[in-house]
Order: structure tokens, then C-alpha cells, then sequence
């Protein structure tokens, strides 16, 4: 019941298979002890969600919550703040092995202190972190049987949500210092929003956040991996040109290391600029699908066209799908190089030429594939209906007002039409690709196209 097979899997093909940090060890559990860490973490997760005792800054490892909730919030903000004449610096901290070093004794006092796990119940959480050993399987061949002191194992049922209860603490110390924290696993994104004229004074802020997340980190058994800590000044481009020595010109500095801001980030497998546009990300993802449908094409003959097209949408749709509603309101010539690689994708399911005619009805009528601006739309509408049908998360559900409820328009017509609130917005590259603009734009639109049908009005 307590003992792991680890079987080692290289996070990236690119990296290099003979370093160890470039392997990700996975835990293989008994089924039996999978069966009753399902249960217990069932009851945990309902006792936390009925006490309001759930951390609300982690997307990771929770129902409604995924990368792409994560960044429509991140984004949203920071398009929000520059449509104001704001700039904000993001801060991406990353951990090294977090969850190999989480340490016993501090969660089950955190989880009896904080969260109020006591009696038989926090008895039977020392029993299942204790005593627990692991071997390290490769090529058949099996290490000796090593004791743990210390982790949650990484592929448990029941490891994600305790490792969530431990980094809760983080939380806190970033509202000490007025900065928006949000996390993914071990990915931080810190960020801030402030004047062109108090850019010096926000990043002393950001710096003194992430020293003082260091600090707490190293005395929770926790290393802040500063290699990876990522710097980004966003904002408009005549704002970012008012920082002391550029966009690339401000920097902070860690334990000694200084951290140069950068014009490009990483952020949970998307590519974001300073100027918040997604030529860049959609550049790289139009490169990598065109790379598959090369691949896919040297071996058409052996295909039919249904096998052709399944592997379209597994190597192809889901990149172009994946944070898709973050493409909303962005200019053609960003969306014309995805909308490109559908269209080579539709003549490689349908076998014909590239210069042929009769694509578009291929692509329609045919295959039944919407373009890439329907699509950007279709995701945010999905969006949209979780949020309003209480099936999305509340930081995103939180930007949806009923105009109802909003006070003198409650006899007006968009009121008793279920429209939403759609708050102003200045910028059309900033404030009205904002989620909390969009959102409740289309929305608005699809509820007027829709009013007749939906509420049996001539």
C-alpha cells in the first residue's frame, strides 16, 4: 500500500537524456491504495469547499481550473490594466523538484493548524505519509528499495491537492505586498499594475514579494529555482518606452542574480510579448502544425480519409484550439496564419491540390470545420455559458454582471433579454480583447441573434 514503482519519463524530447533533472519521476501506486486516496480525497476536497477553507489562487489540480482558465485570468488583467495606461510587471517563478521535497511535518501541521484536520482524521494521514518506500524501475532493471522522508508522490491521487495546502501560505505573503498571485503547480505568476511614472517603485515591490517567497520557501524545505524566474514589463508600447532604459532596460535582482526583463515569455505553452499581441504565439504554433502536416502527408497513401483526419485534429486542431479564446479581437493577420494551416490541413483530408477551388465549401460543408475567427469565438461562448451556469470557476464567473442586477437598469430591454454588463473599453489591442469585454460582448450579440428563438418573441 505504501510502496511506488518510479519509472523516469524525460519532460521534453529536446532535453538532455543523460542529466537527471530532465526526468520527471512518476509514482506507480497500488490500485487498492489508489481506490481508498480517491475517497479520502473526495471527503478532504468536500469538507474544504464546505468550510470556504480551498485556496483560490491555484489553477492546478481542480475541477473547472486548467491551464487555459489561468491564462484568460492573467491576460485579462493585463490587457485591462494597459487599456488604462498601465503597464504591469510579470513575474514567473518557477521550483525546483517541489514535489520531491515537501516535508511531512510541516503539511500535516499546516493541515491540522490551517485547515482544522484533526483526531482520527489527521491519524490517518501521518500513517499514510509514514513508512512509505519506492524503487526506481529502468529497462527492466529495479534499484534497491529506498525509505522516504519526505514528498508527496507525483502521479498520486491524493499528492496534487495536499501539495495545494502546503503552498497555501503563498497566497498571503503576495497580498503583503499588493500583488496579484496566481499559480500552476509549481509555476508563480506574480504581477502588478502601475503608472509609467512608478514603474521603480512597483518593481522594488515585486523584488521585496519574491525575496520574501524565497525566504519562506527555504524554510518550508522549498527551493525558488532562479534560473528559470522569468521578468516581463507589459503595457502599451509608448508606456513601455517610459521605463528607465526600455522595456528590456529594468531589472530585479534575487539572492544576488539579476533577472533581465524580457520582450517575450513562456507562460503555460503560450508565448506572450510585452505588447500582449499573439503574432508571436501564433507564428510559433502555425510552424509546429505545419511541421505535422508535412510529417502526416509522407505517409497519406497509407491513410484513409477518416484515419487522415483524426490525426489532423489530434496533431493539428488541439494546438491551434489550445487557449484559442485568447485570440479574440486580434487583428486578421494574426489569425490568417492559423487560418492558413487549416486550410492546408482541409487539403491534405481531402486529397486535393493546393491551387484547386472549392475549398471553402470543402472546409464547411464537407468536413463541417469552422474558421479560425468562429472558433476563437465558439471557445470564448463555451466560456461564457460555464461561467453563467455555475460550471466555471468564481475569478472568471466574477467578471460576468447581469445587467438585471445592476442598479436603474433593471426595466430596461437588454435586462429582460438576459444580456450581461459590458464594461467600456479604450483600446481595441487592449481593453477589447479583454475577457471581461469580450465575454459578455459576444455573448450579447448571441442572445439579440438568438432573442426570437429563444424566448418565443415575433
Amino acid at each position: 500500500m505504501k510502496h511506488a514503482v518510479v519509472i523516469p519519463i524525460i519532460k521534453k524530447g529536446s532535453q538532455d537524456s543523460t542529466q537527471l533533472k530532465s526526468y520527471r519521476p512518476v509514482s506507480n501506486l497500488p490500485l487498492l491504495a489508489k481506490l481508498l486516496k480517491k475517497v479520502v480525497q473526495g471527503q478532504l476536497q468536500c469538507y474544504l469547499t464546505e468550510n470556504n477553507a480551498m485556496p483560490q489562487h491555484p489553477s492546478a489540480y481542480r475541477q473547472y481550473h486548467s491551464t487555459k482558465t489561468a491564462l484568460i485570468k492573467i491576460t485579462n488583467d493585463l490587457l485591462q490594466a494597459a487599456d488604462h495606461g498601465l503597464v504591469s510587471p510579470l513575474c514567473m517563478v518557477d521550483l525546483t523538484a517541489a514535489f520531491d521535497t515537501i516535508d511531512h511535518s510541516l503539511l500535516l501541521s499546516r493541515l491540522q493548524g490551517r485547515f482544522g484536520v484533526e483526531g482520527i482524521c489527521l491519524a490517518w494521514f501521518v500513517s499514510s505519509l509514514s513508512e512509505r518506500t519506492y524503487c526506481v524501475v529502468v529497462d527492466g532493471l529495479s534499484s534497491r528499495i529506498i525509505h522516504i522522508i519526505c514528498s508527496v508522490p507525483q502521479g498520486s491521487v491524493l499528492g496534487p491537492l495536499l501539495f495545494i495546502l502546503y503552498m497555501a501560505e503563498l497566497a498571503d505573503i503576495a497580498a503583503q505586498y499588493e500583488i496579484t498571485l496566481h499559480t500552476f503547480a509549481d509555476d508563480d505568476q506574480l504581477y502588478v499594475h502601475c503608472e509609467p511614472q512608478q514603474v521603480l517603485a512597483s518593481a522594488y515591490k515585486v523584488e521585496q514579494c519574491v525575496e520574501a517567497l524565497a525566504q519562506w520557501m527555504a524554510a518550508n524545505r522549498i527551493k525558488l529555482n532562479a534560473a528559470k524566474t522569468e521578468l516581463m514589463w507589459s503595457g502599451m508600447k509608448n508606456n513601455l518606452l517610459k521605463i528607465p532604459g526600455g522595456s528590456g532596460g529594468l531589472q530585479l535582482t534575487l539572492a544576488g542574480d539579476h533577472i533581465a526583463a524580457s520582450s517575450v515569455v513562456h507562460v503555460l505553452g503560450v508565448l506572450l510579448t510585452s505588447d500582449m499581441s499573439m503574432d508571436k504565439h501564433a507564428a510559433a504554433v502555425s510552424a509546429k502544425c505545419f511541421f505535422q502536416l508535412w510529417q502526416l502527408r509522407r505517409i497519406r497513401r497509407s491513410l484513409d480519409d477518416n484515419a487522415v483526419a483524426t490525426l489532423v485534429h489530434a496533431f493539428v486542431a488541439s494546438r491551434v484550439d489550445y487557449c484559442g479564446s485568447l485570440f479574440v479581437g486580434t487583428p486578421k493577420k494574426t489569425t490568417d496564419k492559423l487560418q492558413r494551416v487549416f486550410n492546408a490541413a482541409v487539403r491534405l483530408v481531402s486529397n486535393t491540390r493546393k491551387y484547386n477551388r472549392g475549398l471553402t465549401h470543402i472546409r464547411r460543408n464537407v468536413l463541417h470545420w469552422l474558421d479560425v475567427t468562429d472558433r476563437v469565438r465558439f471557445r470564448v461562448c463555451v466560456q461564457m455559458f460555464k461561467c453563467l451556469h455555475g460550471i466555471a470557476l468564481d475569478y472568471l464567473s466574477t467578471m460576468c454582471h447581469p445587467a438585471s442586477r445592476l442598479p436603474g437598469r433593471q426595466n430596461l430591454r437588454s435586462a429582460n433579454r438576459g444580456q450581461l454588463d459590458v464594461p467600456r473599453a479604450t483600446l481595441s489591442s487592449c481593453g477589447v480583447r479583454a475577457f471581461a469585454h469580450a465575454g459578455p460582448s459576444l455573448w450579447n450579440n448571441y442572445i439579440t441573434l438568438h432573442y426570437s428563438t429563444f424566448f418565443n418573441v415575433a
